[in-house]
């Protein structure tokens, strides 16, 4: 049977204390399971090389301690179950048993799991620099019994854990972040173009960019550049025109348009 402690006495307090410290406790854990585990080794390394001066120093905090991800897993797992599990003995000896495990349930799903979560969803990677050298204290603590399952793990499922993307899926990125997808993304719709053909180069041939000899304007090399040929030239918009002698598929070379523009100009004058 437990033992029930007067209002006010001092063991009252210190009950007191533990209960809202196991409450923090579980849920900076439950917190930090959801904010750091939902980091990938990708992420962290392009933070820690490209990213603001402010990230960079925290993915060189975090890195070491979401480099054995199995390993954090089950201690914060750990931690978090230790302190779930002694919450209500502490409050059963302060209230019925039914209300202690009304209470604990209703202390743990508000403030160990619903606002710990929420906030390190969106501050995750600032809270986990933060706490890092903590979480690295609990990792050696809880390594007699995290550490065997996390490499029971490792075997059962595999250590990488390798998020990085296909060419469709880069492509897919880039588009999103580009200024025209109404997401405030930074890139032009220049770059996106330019960034997302060389994606695509891989699966192009030389006869995606070819344009058949037929569908080609060339000028014969016994033309004469008048103004009628120069406004051929010039109404095609070709920068490079192709010049054959006698028969349209017998080419035997180019022309610059800039250059020739500037010859016919200078020959005009």
């Amino acid at each position: 049977m437990a033992v029930e402690y007067t209002c006010c006495s001092s063991e009252f307090f210190i009950h007191i204390l533990i209960i809202v410290m196991l409450v923090l406790f579980a849920g900076m854990m439950s917190g930090l399971t959801l904010g750091l585990m939902s980091l990938s080794l990708v992420d962290l390394e392009v933070l820690a090389k490209s990213g603001t001066p402010q990230d960079r120093k925290y993915a060189a905090k975090i890195l070491p301690v979401v480099k054995n991800q199995h390993w954090l897993l089950c201690t914060l797992l750990i931690c978090n179950a230790a302190a779930m599990e002694a919450l209500p003995i502490f409050l059963d000896s302060l209230i019925t048993a039914w209300g202690a495990i009304l209470i604990s349930v209703t202390l743990i799903l508000l403030f160990g799991e619903i606002i710990p979560q929420a906030v390190c969803t969106r501050y995750g990677l600032a809270i986990g620099a933060t706490v890092a050298p903590f979480v690295r204290v609990l990792v050696w603590i809880c390594s007699p019994i995290a550490y065997p399952i996390s490499k029971l793990l490792d075997y059962l499922l595999g250590h990488g854990h390798v998020a990085l993307f296909r060419r469709a899926e880069l492509k897919t990125l880039v588009n999103f972040h580009g200024n025209e997808a109404g997401k405030g993304g930074e890139l032009t719709h220049d770059e996106t173009t330019i960034i997302a053909g060389a994606l695509e180069l891989s699966e192009k041939t030389a006869g995606d960019a070819m344009t058949p000899l037929a569908e080609t304007f060339a000028i014969d090399i016994n033309g004469k550049l008048d103004r009628d040929l120069m406004n051929m030239i010039l109404e095609n918009g070709h920068s490079r025109v192709p010049v054959y002698y006698e028969q349209p598929n017998n080419i035997i070379g180019l022309v610059l348009v800039n250059q020739l523009f500037v010859l016919y100009v200078w020959i005009r004058t």
